[in-house]
């Protein structure tokens, strides 16, 4: 008897140690807080965990494994599996990606947004990109056009935002500094302290980010139709993680995104933009609009001198980047 059960023993201990070995567990660095900006990240880890019966998890954490301009880097040493950051927090690490924050490139939708983006993470110019930093990219945070929060007395007129501080990156604080805005660069977790201590006037986000990090809360007046660009933010996994999952982890993963790219779309298309129109109303927040024809002279300034730069400056990097301008505007004069 006593053979039999130290048997079973070993057994059962050796069965335990087995599906100890086969469960996986990813570390996963997001900031701030849950919002429609990491529903994507947040469906992905119900349906690994769902797919795989509890043996493939995604521990999210918001602010607890890195700053997020440093997700990248921990990312490329391995500090954790799965990151998500913007392109424009670090455009040299990234330049490949930049190319989807320039300045009124015309994408219309989140869905196209989302086309355009996991079309161009495929390149392999942009593979090798981010392949220097052991990174592969896994799928896009599609975000609309970006308009801009203000305190203090509401812009008129384009001109209006000379002089004025503005938090904006990428494209978007190229395309402010043409109508002699002052660009400023941080990160959204910055924004409300520098906007209510006066380091900046004005801050461009898309809706969820505004409601997220609380610039409504100081603002006065919200400009409805600017649309300078949008940012382009993947979420990326470390890639000798990608390769050491088993197939069936892999393939789980893999299979995955589609339907949590599906999920974010429909929570920010009904939930986070059927929400914003109330949140400036509660909030006596004045809507600015501009005219066709300063729209359009505003676009005639800023967008092709910057396409323009970004070629040459990306060219000098070494990479094929009228090729990736050409591979996007491509795909958003087709509709695509």
């Amino acid at each position: 008897m006593k053979k039999t059960l130290t048997a079973t023993a070993v057994a059962a201990l050796s069965v335990g140690i087995a599906a100890e070995a086969y469960a996986t567990e990813w570390n996963v660095s997001l900031w701030g807080a849950r919002r429609a900006f990491t529903e994507h990240v947040e469906r992905l880890a119900e349906l690994v965990e769902e797919r795989s019966g509890g043996d493939f998890t995604l521990n999210i954490s918001y602010g607890g494994l890195s700053g997020n301009r440093e997700n990248l880097d921990g990312i490329s040493i391995g500090a954790f599996e799965m990151a998500q950051f913007c392109a424009g927090y670090h455009p040299d690490k990234n330049p490949s990606i930049t190319v989807l924050e320039l300045p009124f490139l015309g994408v219309s939708s989140l869905e196209q947004e989302r086309e355009i983006s996991m079309a161009l993470y495929q390149h392999p110019a942009v593979q090798a990109d981010l392949a220097r930093w052991n990174a592969t990219l896994l799928m896009p945070s599609p975000l609309p056009q970006y308009n801009l929060v203000g305190r203090g007395d509401a812009p008129d007129n384009l001109e209006d935002f000379a002089g004025m501080a503005v938090r904006a990156t990428g494209g978007i604080g190229a395309a402010m500094s043409t109508i002699g805005a002052v660009p400023t660069s941080m990160t959204a977790t910055e924004v409300r302290q520098a906007m209510d201590s006066g380091v900046v006037q004005a801050v461009s986000f898309a809706p969820h980010a505004h409601m997220s990090f609380g610039t409504i809360e100081s603002g006065d007046w919200w400009t409805t139709n600017l649309n300078p660009g949008t940012v382009n933010c993947p979420v990326v996994v470390n890639t000798d993680a990608l390769d050491s999952l088993s197939d069936a982890d892999r393939e789980m993963l893999m299979g995955a995104v589609d339907d949590a790219l599906d999920h974010y779309i429909d929570y920010y298309n009904s939930q986070t933009m059927a929400a914003w129109g109330p949140a400036l109303d509660e909030r006596g927040i004045e809507r600015i609009s501009f005219g066709d024809d300063e729209l359009a002279a505003f676009r005639d300034a800023a967008a092709a001198p910057a396409a323009a730069a970004w070629i040459e400056e990306n060219s000098a990097r070494g990479l094929p980047a009228e090729e990736l301008y050409d591979f996007v505007t491509s795909m958003i004069a087709d509709g695509s």
